[in-house]
């Protein structure tokens, strides 16, 4: 079973690594086609600065509450 050189022990650690090597390489063609996070596909943080404007201009809150908001962030 065993060679005296451990030739069957490399195989078998080689091979544990081969596959190893190649499910780590899928998962990350699979993310990258996915999109990759998930969330935030741009891959750049939104500031609560630009997520309270965005919220305004879909009619989330009204002028007020967005001045005050805004108001706040820039504290």
């Amino acid at each position: 079973m065993f060679d005296h050189d451990g030739g069957m022990l490399f195989g078998g650690v080689f091979m544990w690594l081969f596959w190893l090597v190649l499910i780590v390489l899928i998962v990350v063609v699979v993310r990258a086609v996915a999109g990759g996070t998930g969330g935030n596909r741009s891959g750049v943080e939104e500031t609560p600065l630009e997520i309270l404007r965005k919220r305004y201009a879909r009619g989330e809150i009204d002028e007020e509450e967005f001045n005050r908001k805004r108001r706040e962030l820039e504290r």
